[in-house]
């Protein structure tokens, strides 16, 4: 794959070249936009102020981007856990489709597959990820390369670690190298007044001796600010693509000593608001290196927050804004994310949309940006909702006619406009704890959205027929010929 990308891109650098230098061989094109994607890590809908007014979070930064973009009210992660989420993004699949719950052992993406780098450097973008990869690798040793990761599905250049900085071992990864070999021994961590999952929990393993986990969050956003950097000094002609996947606010919640004390939502919050302020920097990057007019930002989380009904109950702050569930579930809080796009002179500043989208969508509505011709659509779970971005395409006319997700435990739900069906009892994930199945709740689930968005009101055996109808779909769906897609 990595060959393949370079290959592609070496013939396209051919091409802008002539067309650039021959005079009687130049054309007009119009100037491709700059793409950002900001990927927080458990982070729920009802975090930032933009999307609930009764956050106990600030969010100033993240606010500031939905005031001058587009926010989305009704966007999805392709699945309720990171890994999942993160396979979606990269693909335009859904992750179901794959095994990318098998990354502990080989790489989630197939030799061949099309991604997201590759398709935008075969149009000419510097590609460049900085963050956290989740979705593996092949190893053979911390002295050899990491093949199968960022810089082998079409990115220039990868600064990151494996997975969450709660999964041992902690290291870090430059392009497909080790920058230090984890051989310092770390005890788990935890915090009193909290779950196991949540505080500063962080299992017990190997680390670098040049990785502290309270410093890996402003690392990031230095070296993704590098990057704006040195693409601005060295690359200003190409257009550049930065996938920047924050590892927080996910376990282990880590604030530095500005910002604890900072929130209403205690260290969870103060995280939060650390992550809002890194965010906040990266954004003034791109104003100072003058690249803010020209770059499409798009924020958002990979799912929901690991917030319990007593967390809600004990701070008065609710993760999911009134959403029904968490992190790995299948009902909304585990799913639907907080999704802002911020492009300057294309987007309506201060604009929102109810459209159903996806992560996978991201791909169709990239390559319709880039004019990329994608060979075998079928293979994909995208959709393109460009035209949403560009005010063209009216709430009345739905980009999406399905959507299909699976909670953490393999229960599957799909969404038809305002309706949603379940195919199981229960969240399906981490929820579970406080979800007792009753007698009459050992079928499935179906909720009206529009008038019940916090799935409160189960009219499975109500709507028999529109439950036949809907399983049929996802069915079909989930069944479809899944044949890998190679460009």
């Amino acid at each position: 794959m990595h060959s393949h990308c370079e290959q592609v891109g070496l013939w396209v650098g051919l091409v802008v070249f002539l067309l650039t230098t021959v005079g009687n061989c130049q054309t007009h094109q119009p100037e491709l936009p700059n793409i950002v994607i900001v990927l927080v890590d458990d982070m729920g809908y009802g975090d930032p102020g933009c999307y609930n007014s009764a956050s106990k979070i600030s969010t100033p930064n993240i606010d500031a981007l939905a005031k001058s973009g587009m926010k989305f009210t009704d966007a999805h992660a392709p699945g309720p856990l990171c890994h999942l989420s993160r396979y979606g993004l990269i693909t335009g699949k859904y992750p179901f489709r794959a095994t990318p719950q098998k990354w502990r052992v080989e790489p989630s993406i197939r030799s061949g597959q099309l991604t997201l780098p590759c398709m935008l450097k075969s149009k000419g973008y510097s590609t460049a990820m900085v963050g956290k990869w989740h979705l593996g690798f092949h190893q053979s040793g911390y002295d050899q390369p990491f093949k199968g990761g960022p810089v082998d599905i079409g990115f220039d250049s990868f600064f990151g670690i494996p997975a969450s900085t709660d999964i041992p071992p902690y290291f870090y990864i430059r392009n497909d190298q080790a920058v230090q070999a984890p051989t310092l021994q770390v005890e788990e961590r935890t915090s009193p007044g909290w779950t196991k999952i949540q505080g500063e929990f962080s299992r017990a393993g190997l680390t670098s001796p040049n990785l502290k986990l309270n410093d890996v969050l402003p690392r990031f956003t230095t070296e993704a600010i590098s990057v704006i950097d040195r693409h601005r000094k060295e690359n200003s002609a190409q257009p550049l693509f930065l996938y920047l996947a924050y590892p927080a606010p996910h376990t282990p919640w880590l604030p530095s000593a500005e910002f604890v004390g900072s929130s209403r939502a205690s260290m969870y919050g103060d995280f939060c608001q650390m992550v809002d302020a890194n965010v906040g920097k990266v954004l003034n990057s791109l104003q100072k290196n003058g690249m803010n007019e020209n770059t499409m930002v798009i924020f958002t989380s990979d799912n929901g927050p690991v917030w319990y009904p007593d967390d809600v109950k004990r701070f008065q702050h609710d993760c999911s804004g009134g959403l029904r569930g968490m992190k790995a579930d299948g009902w909304e809080g585990g799913h639907r994310m907080p999704f802002i796009v911020r492009w300057p002179a294309k987007t309506q500043p201060g604009s929102v949309s109810n459209q159903i989208i996806c992560f996978t969508d991201l791909m169709a509505t990239f390559a319709e940006l880039v004019g990329y011709k994608i060979k075998n659509k079928t293979d994909l779970d995208s959709v393109s909702f460009l035209g949403v971005l560009l005010g063209m395409i009216t709430e009345s006319n739905p980009v999406r006619d399905y959507l299909v997700i699976a909670a953490g435990n393999g229960m599957k739900t799909i969404r038809k406009g305002q309706w949603k069906y379940l195919d199981g009892p229960g969240p399906g994930g981490f929820s579970r704890k406080h979800f007792k199945v009753g007698k009459n709740q050992t079928g499935g689930q179906l909720y009206n959205l529009k008038t019940d968005p916090g799935e409160q009101a189960n009219l499975f055996d109500k709507w028999p027929d529109l439950v036949s109808e809907l399983k049929l779909e996802m069915d079909r769906i989930v069944q479809k010929n899944d044949q890998t897609n190679r460009e």
